[in-house]
């Protein structure tokens, strides 16, 4: 019999980690610890199981966009056309709109998801585009005279300045649907990785410009870019062409042999500049709107 339940221990998010994995292995999984550090009071996790087998999971939250909700069924693929994930989004749907928000999205990865999302009254309102770069011999670039680069590690007091003067200036301006939001406890967990992997550029003691690594331990070959932002000031002058050199440099040095970025379809600049360092396209995310 198909149960849905409540995910709670360690376990129960291992489980919801592994159909995340099934179902997009070109992505990195965050770990338990990590998944546990993302919740808040409103949040919901849900297993689904039949007969004590694994068939997927789900999830409802708040949206980084502002004045939205977001669900996220998974079914592993043997399961699905069976009914499971009209049954877990009726789950999550039915939380998502007890969080005062006028808009709920998902997020799709295929043209099939995107078709389930369209049956349950959700539209396509912006998409997402994935660039991968392969990594082969990465030299570092000249050295800035305008600018010191530092990693987290060496200078950790400077990452919630970062919030403040890059990270604030970054939601702001990338180009979503609505405005978006982390706050500073999501900022230290959710939004750095290795901080021996994320580059800062410095300018009279302050952070000018930010781009890093995020590894996948799951997949030590491969690593996704951390958040890249120069502060408005400062852009133009090729820094974090700069920045994200370095990034793949430090990648070839540490092994990994594939990066990774999603990008937001309306940030031309980022895209094309992605494409100037050798990134190319390979897939589209589609985010789906259903209004409450």
């Amino acid at each position: 019999m198909l149960t849905v339940r409540r995910a709670g221990t360690d376990d129960d998010f291992g489980l919801v980690r592994q159909v995340r994995m099934a179902v997009i292995p070109y992505e990195r999984a965050p770990s338990v610890a990590e998944m546990r550090a993302s919740l808040t009071r409103d949040s919901l996790v849900l297993l689904v199981e039949d007969d004590g087998k694994l068939v997927g999971s789900g999830s409802a939250d708040h949206s980084s966009i502002t004045g939205a909700a977001v669900v996220t069924p998974r079914v592993l693929p043997e399961f699905r056309r069976q009914g499971v994930g009209t049954r877990v989004l009726s789950h999550l749907w039915a939380h998502a709109v007890t969080l005062g928000v006028g808009h709920v999205l998902a997020h799709t990865d295929d043209v099939g998801s995107r078709a389930f999302a369209e049956r349950h009254g959700f539209t396509e309102v912006d998409r997402q585009v994935e660039q991968v770069r392969a990594i082969g011999a990465e030299p570092s670039p000249a050295q800035r005279g305008d600018v010191e680069v530092v990693t987290v590690a060496q200078r950790p007091d400077l990452w919630d300045t970062a919030y403040e003067v890059l990270g604030a200036q970054a939601f702001e301006d990338m180009a979503l649907i609505a405005p978006m939001h982390a706050s500073i406890d999501e900022w230290r967990t959710s939004w750095i990785g290795d901080p021996a992997a994320m580059f800062l550029a410095v300018e009279g003691g302050e952070p000018v410009a930010l781009a890093g690594l995020i590894a996948d331990h799951d997949n030590p070959h491969r690593a996704e870019n951390a958040l890249t932002v120069v502060r408005r000031d400062w852009r133009g002058r090729g820094v974090a062409a700069y920045l994200k050199r370095i990034a793949l440099a430090h990648a070839a040095a540490t092994g990994i042999t594939e990066v990774y970025t999603w990008t937001q379809r309306g940030n031309a600049d980022m895209r094309r500049l992605n494409e100037h360092l050798g990134y190319a396209t390979r897939l589209e995310s589609f985010t789906m709107r259903r209004s409450v």
